[in-house]
Parts: structure tokens; C-alpha cells; sequence
């Protein structure tokens, strides 16, 4: 297997200066117009709009200011989207297209103007966008309809290769200005000009329930908050919602090398080749020059081990490289009609969300700041129909919804009939995992790296289906709908708000499962 080097996000290490911190929310605390629930970069922009509008906002986070799905991103920000804009003026039409382009652009401006305004140190820089293949005709293809939507739509790009493009390339896409940065920087810089501004914010505070009504009621393990609005900031809603279906979890490996030679120049670098489906970053610091690459998308608990041998490979071709210290996983929603769902949730009065953000999310989520805090305050925006969880694109949606209906499916039926058949874990190792059945009953065996056994039940708390072993990161994966917990159960991530319950060991223990 591929050296994967520390197992965590690059970005944690690059905190030299120890942050704010905020206390748990404990006991009954004051009304709050709206609770945000997340303090990643999602959360944060809605808070930062409606603070700025005079609104009490309290924001309340399981784990710790841009912990999350924020801290684990690439810190890429661009107007052009993963399913490609070409695929979006398919499914929606040119006038949609424009829209997204819209948002997205002033998503990136929002985040340079809070830079400048608040004097956040994060590296932010305008860099180019790359698309690009070597020679393959359906890749070539996807990067010449991108250019060609480019164009339409009025975005700075050209098709033209330079000789002094750092990959081999057969056709291009270009996207002048966009931008980079360090994403965990900035919304911790972001948090702390919040609670300046009177902004509440609790960490450490995991949300264990909601209640939809007048007022909202918010439940943590220690606390309790009533608020007018609830807005759900939290990458997927947790809870049961229509949305789920209409979305495909997904997770990619990305994976930080310290390379010998000279850096690329700056920018996004996407290798649309079927091979090396691969986004590339490079990333100077006093510590040496560095790569980042993002890919091998999955399914949550289908990974394996080739994965990260192919982006190994792929590094080593490529660079010279001295070392891989980090390697980590990103968890994102893909939405069936390639649109974000932001706006008030269906069925409720007072919840709001923003998720199917796909790869896409520091750029969305910057959005959804802007779209969810005027809907808040009835202020009419031209772009709330497009993104509303509540719309209706049955042929647009189609095919994908389909695609994640028949792997639910498979992983419902499958999974149940098959997880405990002629599975040994007698030979358990430290960082294993296995399903397996005791007492007729299904439960989830790992051992942590000190080799203590950890037990706990293996149906998500979501939906029921059957969580797997991610021996990467020593979590229980839910390929339904992405739930992820810890080896004792806790909730990760996820819609899945209950803990998977710890499971009773056989006395005497029996010679398959050993204690």
C-alpha cells in the first residue's frame, strides 16, 4: 500500500497561533433569532450576513471551528463546478448556467473583500483554473465543451497550451482569476470577527435534536436553545429529509507530498484523463514545496487500498517527491440535478439548509450565506427558486436519482445477507475491522492501533443499513446516505443524529470474535 503519512488534514498544522475557543452550550441560554447549527465556512457566511443585518445569531458546533467538511477541502475556489458547467446548461438551460456563474463569482469576491476587511491571514491568491487532458478522445471532448461554455457564459478563459504547461496536455480549458487560500484560517479568522460583532458561538456542543416550531428548540447533551429560525449548516441534514434520496455521498482521498523539485506556478490544475481524474495544488511554505492531489471518489466504505497506491503513482510520475506526510479524506453530497438545495426545508416552517454542495462547497457555502439570510429576512433574491430544496426536476434528476436508489438497495438487501458469512476475525489486527454475527444479531468488531477491541451495533442509525470498516481512518462508514461514526459508535458525520449503540460481548467469548 501507497505511504500515507500522517493521517489528518494538512491545513491543522499550519495553525501555529492557538485560536479562540467557546464554551459548550450549557443550561437554558437566551432566544436567538436564528441557531446555526455548523461553524464551518457554510455556517459562518450566514451568520456573518445576518449579524451584519442586526440579527442575534447563535451558532452551535459539535466539534471545533472549521473541524468539519471545511478544514478537510482543498481551499480551491473557482466559478466552474465539478459536473462541469457544459452539464448544467444541459440539465437547466443557458439562463441557469449564467446564474450559477453569478453566484459563484460573487461567493469568491465575498470571501477576498472578509480577507482584506478583516485583515484574515490565509493565503489568499487569484490563480488560474486548468482543465486539461493528455490524449483521450472523451476527455478531450469534456474539455472542449467546457471551454466552449466558458465562453458563452463570458468567463475570462482561453484553449490555447503553453509551452510551459507543467503536464502533458492535448487540450485546455483556462479560467483566468480565480482563487486559492487556506480554508481553516479563514473561518477561524471569520469566527472570531463574529463574536466580536455579538455573535454566540459554541463549540464542542453536538445538536441531538430539533424541533420545527414557534419557537425552534435546539437539544444538545447539555444544553437547551429556543430560536425563531433553525438553519441546518451542517454539510448534510441531520435528521430524516427527501433530500437524502436525491443525493449521492461520496469521498475522495486527498493526499499531501513534499516534492524536491521546482513548484508548478500557482493555480487549479484538473486532469480530466478517465485515468487521473486527479485535481493538483501546489503549495509553497518555509517548510518546503508541496502537492497536494485530490481524487479516487468512492462511495463512503467502499474504499480500498489501490486508491491511494494509484495517487501515489500518480505523484511519483509526475514529481520528485521526498515524502507523503498527510493523506485524509473528504466526505460531499452530489445532488441529482447538479444543483445545491439551499432554502427552507420541505414540510418545515423554520428550518433551513444548504447541502449537495458536491465538491464544490467553500464556494456554495459561501453563497448559501448570502441566499439563506435574505430569505430570512423576506428580502426577495432572483436565484432562490434555482437552488430551493423544494424544486421539481424530474428529468434533470432522473438518472442519478435512480443510480442512488438502486445502491441503497443493494446495500439494504446485500449487505444484510451477506456481512457475517465466512468472515474470520479470530485474526483481528490493530486498525481492522469486520461485521459479524452474534447471537443473531449484526455488530461492528475493529481494533484500535494499541489493540483494544471495540464492539458496537452495526446498522446506522439513519436508515439501517449496515456500516463498513474505513481502515484509513478507523471509522464506520454508511454507504447509504454517508453517515460516518467513530469505533465506539459516535456519530462522525452525517444525517444519522443517534450514536450506534455499544454491543454486549459473548461470555464465554467465542473463537471467531475474540475479546
Amino acid at each position: 500500500m501507497a505511504e500515507t503519512g500522517k493521517v489528518g488534514s494538512f491545513w491543522h498544522d499550519t495553525i501555529t497561533t492557538p485560536p479562540r475557543r467557546w464554551p459548550a452550550l450549557t443550561g437554558n441560554i437566551a432566544h436567538a433569532d436564528v441557531a446555526i447549527i455548523g461553524a464551518g465556512i457554510t455556517g459562518l457566511s450566514i451568520a456573518w450576513h445576518l449579524v451584519s443585518a442586526g440579527k442575534r445569531v447563535v451558532i452551535i458546533e459539535a466539534d471545533e471551528v472549521g473541524h468539519g467538511t471545511t478544514g478537510s477541502s482543498t481551499g480551491n475556489l473557482y466559478s466552474v463546478v465539478g459536473p462541469r458547467l457544459h452539464a448544467i446548461a444541459k440539465k437547466h438551460g443557458e439562463q441557469t448556467l449564467r446564474a450559477v456563474i453569478a453566484a459563484r463569482s460573487a461567493a469568491i469576491d465575498f470571501i477576498e473583500a472578509r480577507v482584506k476587511e478583516l485583515g484574515i491571514v490565509c493565503d489568499f491568491e487569484r490563480v488560474p483554473f486548468h482543465l486539461f487532458s493528455a490524449p483521450d478522445a472523451a476527455a478531450a471532448k469534456e474539455v472542449q465543451h467546457e471551454f466552449d461554455a466558458t465562453q458563452r457564459v463570458g468567463l475570462p478563459s482561453s484553449d490555447a497550451i503553453p509551452a510551459s504547461f507543467p503536464f502533458r496536455a492535448t487540450a485546455l480549458t483556462t479560467v483566468a482569476d480565480q482563487a486559492q487560500f487556506n480554508p481553516l484560517k479563514y473561518v477561524i479568522g471569520l469566527a472570531a470577527a463574529l463574536a466580536d460583532r455579538g455573535c454566540s458561538i459554541h463549540e464542542n456542543s453536538r445538536v441531538l435534536d430539533t424541533e420545527d416550531g414557534e419557537p425552534c428548540i435546539i437539544t444538545t447533551a447539555t444544553g437547551r436553545l429556543t430560536a425563531d429560525d433553525i438553519v441546518k449548516a451542517t454539510h448534510t441534514p441531520q435528521g430524516l429529509y427527501a433530500v437524502h434520496a436525491a443525493m449521492i455521498p461520496h469521498r475522495e482521498y486527498a493526499v499531501m507530498a513534499r516534492v524536491n523539485d521546482a513548484l508548478p506556478p500557482s493555480g487549479i490544475y484538473w486532469n480530466a484523463n478517465s485515468a487521473w481524474r486527479y485535481s493538483v495544488r501546489p503549495w509553497r511554505t518555509a517548510q518546503g514545496n508541496f502537492i497536494m492531489v485530490l481524487g479516487e471518489d468512492h462511495k463512503p466504505g467502499e474504499q480500498d487500498a489501490a486508491q491511494l497506491d494509484r495517487i501515489s503513482q500518480f505523484l511519483h510520475q509526475h514529481f520528485d517527491v521526498a515524502e507523503i506526510p498527510y493523506t485524509w479524506a473528504a466526505q460531499n453530497y452530489r445532488p441529482a440535478d447538479l444543483l445545491p438545495y439551499i432554502g427552507r426545508s420541505p414540510l418545515e416552517k423554520h428550518t433551513w439548509m444548504a447541502t449537495g454542495f458536491a465538491a464544490d462547497g467553500l464556494v456554495w457555502g459561501t453563497f448559501a450565506g448570502q441566499l439563506i439570510s435574505d430569505e430570512l429576512r423576506a428580502i426577495a433574491n432572483p436565484r432562490a427558486g434555482i437552488f430551493s430544496p423544494t424544486r421539481f426536476t424530474p428529468i434533470a434528476s432522473a438518472k442519478n436519482f435512480l443510480l442512488e436508489q438502486a445502491a441503497v438497495s443493494k446495500h439494504l438487501v446485500h449487505d444484510v445477507l451477506s456481512y457475517g458469512r465466512n468472515r474470520e476475525c479470530a485474526e483481528l489486527a490493530p486498525g481492522a475491522g469486520c461485521v459479524v454475527t452474534i447471537g443473531g444479531e449484526k455488530v461492528a468488531a475493529s481494533r484500535d492501533h494499541e489493540g483494544r477491541l471495540h464492539v458496537v451495533a452495526a446498522h446506522c442509525t439513519h436508515l439501517g443499513c449496515l456500516v463498513h470498516w474505513n481502515p484509513l481512518e478507523l471509522s464506520w462508514d454508511c454507504p447509504c446516505h454517508g453517515s460516518r461514526f467513530d469505533m465506539d459508535g459516535r456519530v462522525l458525520e452525517g444525517p444519522a443524529q443517534k450514536d450506534l449503540a455499544l454491543a454486549a460481548m459473548p461470555d464465554p467469548p467465542r473463537p471467531d470474535l475474540p475479546s
